[in-house]
C-alpha cells in the first residue's frame, strides 16, 4: 500500500528509488552483473579459440589418459571448442547490447562449455576445472539480471534522463 498526500499536495520523488519503488542501486547492481557476465563470456570463448587451436594443432599440452570412459580425438575436442569459443565471443557482443536472445544464448553456450570442460578433463584438468567455474559464474551473472534492469545498450544510467 502507498501513503497517499492529503488534497492539494504532491508527494515529491525519493532520490534513491525508482518510479517503481525499486533503489537505484539494485538496478545498477544488475547492470553490473550483466557487463561481469558479457566480459567473462568474451573472455571464455576467447580462451576457447585460444584451447581449440592448441587441440587441433595435437599440442603437447594436453595429456591423454588411456583409461577414461569417455574416449576422443583430440583434434574432434579441439573443433568443439573452437566453435563453443566463437559462439561465445559473438553472444558477448549481443550481451553488450543487453539482448535478450544473448542472455538466453549466453546461458545455453555456458552450460556447453561447462559440458565440454567436464568431458575433456583428464586432458587439462586445472583448465577444465578453472573453465567450469567461469562458466558457473556466467550463468549465474546472467541470470540473476531483470529484464527491468538492464537498459539498452550500456549508455545511460537509471534514473538520468
Amino acid at each position: 500500500m502507498t501513503p497517499t498526500c492529503p488534497p492539494g499536495e504532491t508527494r515529491q520523488q525519493d532520490d534513491h528509488h525508482s518510479p517503481d519503488g525499486r533503489a537505484h542501486g539494485e538496478a545498477r547492481w544488475a547492470v553490473g552483473t550483466m557487463a561481469l557476465g558479457a566480459v567473462m563470456l568474451m573472455i571464455a570463448g576467447i580462451l576457447g579459440i585460444m584451447r581449440g587451436i592448441a587441440g587441433i594443432a595435437e599440442d603437447d599440452v594436453f595429456v591423454t589418459t588411456p583409461n577414461y570412459v569417455f574416449r576422443y580425438d583430440l583434434t574432434g575436442w579441439g573443433w568443439i571448442h573452437l566453435i563453443l569459443g566463437a559462439v561465445a565471443v559473438a553472444v558477448s557482443i549481443g550481451l553488450f547490447q543487453a539482448s535478450t536472445w544473448a542472455r538466453v544464448a549466453g546461458v545455453g553456450i555456458a552450460g556447453l562449455v561447462i559440458i565440454a570442460n567436464f568431458l575433456s578433463l583428464p586432458s587439462y584438468p586445472v583448465w577444465s576445472l578453472v573453465m567450469i567455474a567461469i562458466s558457473g559464474l556466467i550463468i549465474w551473472a546472467l541470470c540473476t539480471v531483470r529484464k527491468d534492469d538492464v537498459w539498452q545498450p550500456f549508455e545511460q544510467p537509471p534514473g538520468n534522463p
